[in-house]
């Protein structure tokens, strides 16, 4: 199995050079670009992706690697459930395991309340015919037999499924290769190329490459390239812990997460542990520009943050960082090739310490390794995917708030279709960009 996470000490497995012209310009090696990249290239386009680190170095191979319906905004539920049919059909399609699996993902309730919001969101699993189902108390304890913890019941969706993030998205950049997309790594994009007021390529740290459609898929990278440009994107990224334990007995096959703890299985025997509701902000610049666009989702859970005073070196919304540079000087994005934050240690020990509370008879939970990943994330928690009408021939797919590695590949074949003016297949008026700027009262993604 591949390491993980991927980092920058990963070997490069895409070298280039990049070409000098292609069709489609895509920014950014994680899933939404990766997967946009394979729809462009069976689509019969010349595409090129250019990622400054590693395929899935960021938070691609960083995160739970879950692939669920379940407590989806409602606008999401049927880009979803077709990414759900797309990950079955590129699993077929890799001599690589990715570790698909279909085992199911529950989220448990601690009070009356929590389960009050589950049976809220039932409306839209029964609108979509998804197979979600409310558990009572003694329905928990026989789908996750003996689990000491007081939970009064929970919601479950039997069809959801996960896959290992840091096998997988590497073996779609291989499919997406295959198609005969043109993948590079090591290779910055600095800005956009323009002429007459439209796109006309990108100039990256190897030189321009013409094109005339690029799409952004740059992650906790997104805000940064724009106001670059001068385009307003209210995107912070946040930094979430993952402790990953050594083989342990069986105990769900499934994903399962309540306020303090999520666990998944992976396919070395071992678990994934996170929390289910701690995330962190480093406080910067675009912290403060963005502030009012997040009152109602700080309203709405003012203790699910935990803020810090600033960012590391080299972050995105560091307060050394540049927010402006030209095309023949060195960008931020060469200074940090992979965003690779320090993990929680205090809070890693404390995942492992309730895995081993809440299944006794395990014995002691080994630690194998831990890491962090930078969340993009939105204000009102679903992402932006759109043209960006600023600077024509962009197309933007970012801010996916920690829920993109499992809608990413119906995320990028939709990408795809907006870069060449395909059919979508999905009312996306939910994730345009100018929700942020047009009045538009913010309507909060589910929180459960």
């Amino acid at each position: 199995m591949t390491p993980f996470p991927i980092s920058e000490s990963t070997p490069i497995a895409y070298a280039g050079p990049p070409p000098k012209e292609t069709d489609v310009v895509v920014i950014g090696g994680g899933v939404i670009g990766v997967c946009t990249a394979l729809f462009l290239a069976e689509a019969g386009k010349r595409v090129v992706l250019l990622e400054k680190g590693r395929i899935a170095g960021e938070q691609s191979s960083r995160n739970w690697g879950w692939i669920r319906q379940q407590g989806r905004d409602p606008d999401e539920i049927p880009i979803m459930s077709e990414a759900k049919q797309i990950w079955q059909d590129l699993a077929s399609r890799t001599n690589v395991d990715i570790g698909l699996t279909t085992g199911g993902v529950t989220y448990l309730a601690h009070n009356e309340a929590e389960m009050e919001s589950y049976h809220a969101w039932m409306c839209h699993a029964k609108t979509h015919g998804l197979d979600s189902k409310i558990l009572s108390t003694v329905a928990v304890s026989d789908l996750i037999p003996n689990m000491h913890a007081g939970h009064v019941g929970g919601i479950h969706t039997a069809s959801d499924m996960r896959a290992e993030p840091w096998v997988a998205v590497p073996a779609l950049a291989g499919i997406a290769a295959r198609a005969g997309a043109v993948l590079v790594e090591n290779c910055a994009v600095r800005t956009l190329d323009m002429s007459a007021g439209r796109v006309t390529g990108v100039i990256t740290e190897a030189g321009l490459i013409k094109a005339s459609e690029v799409v952004l898929a740059g992650g906790a990278w997104s805000s940064l390239f724009l106001r670059n440009l001068g385009v307003a994107l209210p995107q912070l990224s946040v930094r979430a812990t993952v402790a990953a334990t050594e083989p342990l007995p069986v105990v769900h096959m499934g994903g399962v997460v309540d306020k303090d703890l999520a666990f998944r299985p992976r396919t070395d025997g071992g678990y994934s542990l996170a929390s289910g509701g701690f995330i962190e902000l480093f406080v910067g610049p675009d912290a403060f520009r963005a502030l009012p666009k997040y009152l109602a989702q700080l309203k709405s859970d003012p203790f699910g943050v935990r803020l810090s005073p600033s960012a590391p070196l080299g972050f995105p919304d560091a307060w050394s960082t540049p927010r402006h540079w030209s095309g023949d000087h060195i960008s931020p994005f060469e200074v940090m090739r992979v965003l690779n934050p320090n993990p929680n240690f205090p809070k890693v020990h404390d995942l492992c310490n309730r895995f081993e509370a809440m299944f006794p008879h395990l014995g002691p939970v080994r630690l194998k390794s831990a890491w962090a990943g930078m969340i993009d994330t939105m204000p009102d928690v679903v992402p932006v995917v759109d043209r960006v009408a600023a600077l024509p021939g962009l197309t933007l797919g970012t801010g996916f708030s920690g829920h993109g590695f499992g809608i990413g590949p119906a995320a990028g074949r939709i990408l795809a279709a907006l870069a060449t003016g395909a059919d979508v297949g999905h009312d996306l008026s939910r994730f345009r960009l100018s929700r942020f700027s047009d009045g538009t009262k913010m309507r909060l993604g589910p929180s459960i």
